[in-house]
């Protein structure tokens, strides 16, 4: 084993849980899935392989661990993308790989796919949260509200972003659909320009089919990138596993609970680079290796391991065409705020994954923030009581006067 290996296996848990694995559970539902349904989750797959090569070869990826969620960033900028217009919608649609599919229909099959997904293992637990949240003195387009609040179920609030606790407030949000494992995805104070937070949380919880035995755990070296070792706790197993090897690499699939959810754990060749791997992760390949997995008896020795992760996901979605959303005066996000100019100016990444011998932990959030290019709304007046006054208190049905008074001092 070598740091190649623990790379994979942070690649394909992201893809497993959420997207990779969702054509086998097909078959262990009660009910026939859409052409719709298909095809977004062959799009969702799309997005999610071509962000993630955009994100390993940047500063954030680049040499380093990776654990991300493409079902949350997905989510989390579909939601937006319902507020956008001309040629924003197209350059989102572009990037999601939505563009073959009628908005409605995409919104419909988020709905089903959510209900699906949160249910397809009862020895799994699965959950997807969606909020938004905006600065209270905007008229927010009724349309966008009613079509996120139906098909994602997402928790729409008003709030006075000006408020010392309004950033504890969101991520009071995040840290309870996170289960604890991300605390905080808003920054605070939050900037006067903001309008909105669109925010996707998603936590997994799933125990090993056939858990790893804690007594088979033992010390040993992982090799790093430049050659030098690392020590590390590794699991070990021997049974009947999904596998599959070609020229490039080795590859094995660990099952959860009823074997609707799994982990695919995918380890280069010795003499194959990491980066060689990474620049065959498409759609295609993908769905290509998973007909080849066959049950074969095999010795399986995994790393324990915990990560933390978090990034920004601006310059990737730039660079993968969707920079006019990013763009002041050129983004057109009209169906989420008709009398406002607005685009989005940040979109964060946070995600926690931990295995070991028991199963697997793991927790995502994405948030795509919205900023206005005008000013924020203005009090119609302004009133600082910082001189004397009077004060009078009185009931309102007689209007009778039951106090007077008179402040030259305010003392406490």
């Amino acid at each position: 084993m070598n740091r190649k290996a623990i790379f994979m296996t942070l690649i394909f848990i992201g893809f497993g849980l959420c997207l990779g694995d969702f054509n086998n559970a097909l078959g262990q539902i009660d009910r026939e899935i859409s052409i719709s349904e298909k095809s977004l989750a062959q799009s969702s797959n799309k997005f999610g392989f071509n962000i993630f090569r955009e994100i390993v070869n940047s500063k954030y990826g680049k040499d380093k661990n990776v654990f991300v969620s493409p079902l949350s960033i997905s989510m989390a900028l579909t939601m937006t993308y319902n507020g956008a217009k001309s040629e924003t919608k197209d350059a989102m649609a572009k990037t999601l790989e939505l563009s073959d599919m009628p908005v409605d229909d995409v919104n419909d099959s988020y709905a089903s796919l959510m209900e699906l997904l949160t249910h397809l293992d009862p020895d799994v637990t699965f959950e997807i949260a969606n909020s938004i949240w905006y600065r209270q003195g905007y008229e927010i387009e009724k349309d966008f509200i009613d079509i996120n609040h139906s098909c994602f179920h997402a928790l729409v609030r008003n709030l006075d972003f000006s408020a010392p606790d309004a950033a504890d407030i969101i991520n009071a949000w995040v840290d309870e659909n996170t289960s604890g494992k991300i605390k905080e995805v808003v920054s605070k104070p939050i900037d006067p320009l903001m309008v909105m937070f669109l925010i996707n949380a998603i936590y997994f919880y799933g125990d090993w089919t056939v858990p790893f035995k804690a007594k088979d755990t033992d010390d040993d070296k992982f090799t790093l990138l430049d050659g030098s070792t690392a020590s590390c706790k590794m699991m070990h197993k021997e049974q009947s596993l999904s596998y599959f090897a070609n020229d490039d690499f080795q590859a094995v699939s660990l099952p959860y609970g009823d074997k609707v959810f799994s982990m695919t754990v995918i380890l280069p060749k010795p003499e194959v680079y990491i980066d060689k791997l990474t620049a065959m992760l498409n759609n295609d390949n993908w769905n290509s290796w998973l007909l080849n997995f066959s049950n074969q008896r095999g010795s399986l020795y995994l790393p324990k391991f915990k990560l933390e992760y978090a990034l920004s996901l601006v310059d990737a979605l730039k660079a993968m065409g969707m920079g006019v959303a990013f763009t002041p005066g050129k983004a057109d996000f009209t169906g989420i705020c008709e009398k406002e100019t607005l685009f989005i100016s940040e979109v964060k990444h946070k995600t926690f994954v931990r295995v070991d011998e028991k199963g697997t932990e793991a927790a995502a959030v994405t948030s795509v923030g919205m900023m206005t290019t005008g000013l924020p709304p203005q009090p119609a007046f302004v009133m600082r009581v910082d001189r004397p006054f009077i004060f009078v208190i009185s009931e309102n049905k007689a209007q009778s006067v039951l106090f007077m008074g008179k402040i030259v001092e305010p003392v406490l």
